[in-house]
């Protein structure tokens, strides 16, 4: 399958700006965008390597019609670091670069293995359950209360996510705005769980600084835990 993917770089010179990954046959490989048009060519592999290795190795760019430089590169894992060359076309020499493609930003679709378990999968019938959650991202300080409470209905599962503080006004689920659910107390949210087990995106809008400010998270709800309540 083809899936977006987002991908983090080690400079912010060397910003990719969109990447569709595809998945075949086991092995994956990516098609990637620059925010720039400054690299003719890429290479998998150190700065060093690359000074040494033949132009066939070397992954040259191709240019869409909006004028963006996109690269065809393999991709060896998910969520590690992958080292990545790039020639700069002004300076006429190779800069390491650090490249991580980012599992917890595929949709749910492309975990067609069963890594992620569903409410159908789990066979969980319709009711209110309690769930470890965990939360990753951020600056490591926020918090969520876990186990969290789910209902299910109908094969959906939503889940109210409460933080550990009341600076939350919103949180987002594959591009879906969802309110606060209580007028007081903590942040207290109810969103659709997309599956178990894996590390679910979401966005959650602080305003705690002096400006409201969009964080990236990720929740994971662990289907052991799972306990029915009612």
């Amino acid at each position: 399958g083809v899936y977006p993917i987002k991908v983090d770089s080690s400079s912010s010179m060397f910003r990719i700006t969109s990447c569709e990954l595809t998945v075949k046959d086991g092995v994956m490989s990516a098609v990637m965008a620059t925010s720039g048009t400054g690299y003719l060519k890429l290479f998998m592999g150190t700065g060093e390597e690359a000074a040494q290795a033949s132009e066939a190795d070397c992954i040259p760019y191709v240019e869409t019609a909006d004028g963006a430089y996109t690269y065809a590169v393999p991709v060896e894992a998910l969520d590690m670091g992958i080292d990545c060359s790039a020639f700069s076309k002004k300076k006429e020499k190779w800069y390491d670069r650090e490249l991580v493609f980012r599992a917890d930003s595929l949709p749910a679709e492309a975990f067609a293995d069963g890594k992620i378990a569903t409410a159908e999968s789990l066979k969980l019938e319709d009711g209110v359950y309690t769930c470890e959650v965990r939360l990753d991202g951020g600056s490591g300080r926020a918090a969520v209360e876990s186990p969290a409470a789910l209902r299910v209905e109908d094969k959906h599962v939503t889940a109210t996510i409460v933080w550990g503080s009341a600076n939350y006004d919103y949180m987002k689920v594959d591009g879906e705005k969802y309110g606060l659910a209580a007028a007081e107390g903590n942040s207290t949210f109810e969103i659709p769980v997309t599956g178990f087990d894996w590390r679910m995106p979401v966005i959650a809008d602080t305003i705690a600084m002096s400006q409201p400010h969009e964080i990236e998270y990720t929740l994971t709800f662990d289907s052991a835990t799972l306990k029915r309540v009612d």
